[in-house]
């Protein structure tokens, strides 16, 4: 194809490109950036414990999200509202005063490599656990909830 058709379909198409990343913009879903109050933590095992989940775990699994930049561009904030919104579905740990059904899959889920997701860990180095760190935080959250095997009170 001669440079010059290229150029003719490449003009339009960018600016069709740029219209649609505007338009975007204009869909509610994704901007509910809201921390609702913190209501009741876990008795965790230590502050170390703690640390470690904030570190890695609250951003999702929590009231206290920290809201990047990014989480307020379409089509990203449409990814970063429903993880958190299903991360705080799944287990919320500013929220104890209600049964927290997965509460005993956390230290698994951890030491399986599930969490935290691998497409959090680019944007939020801190989540980042040495492999000291994130024993540690196997350990205190078998501490803090039990597992399968051995639940803790308040846990379901």
């Amino acid at each position: 194809m001669p440079e010059k058709k290229k150029r003719r379909f490449l003009k339009p198409l960018l600016l069709g490109a740029l219209a649609l990343a505007a338009a975007i913009q204009l869909v509610p879903y994704g901007r509910d950036h809201s921390n609702p109050a913190v209501a009741t933590e876990p008795k965790w095992d230590s502050a170390a414990t703690r640390d470690l989940a904030k570190r890695a775990c609250f951003d999702c699994h929590s009231n206290e999200t920290e809201w990047p930049w990014y989480s307020h561009v379409a089509p990203v904030s449409w990814l970063v509202q429903r993880d958190v919104n299903e991360g705080r579905s799944e287990l919320n740990f500013s929220e104890w005063n209600r049964p927290q059904k997965n509460g005993q899959k956390a230290a698994k889920e951890v030491r399986d490599g599930e969490m935290p997701m691998w497409i959090y860990l680019p944007t939020h180095p801190q989540a980042r656990l040495s492999d000291a760190e994130k024993q540690a935080l196997i350990q205190g959250l078998e501490a803090t909830f039990g597992t399968r095997e051995s639940p803790r009170k308040g846990d379901d």
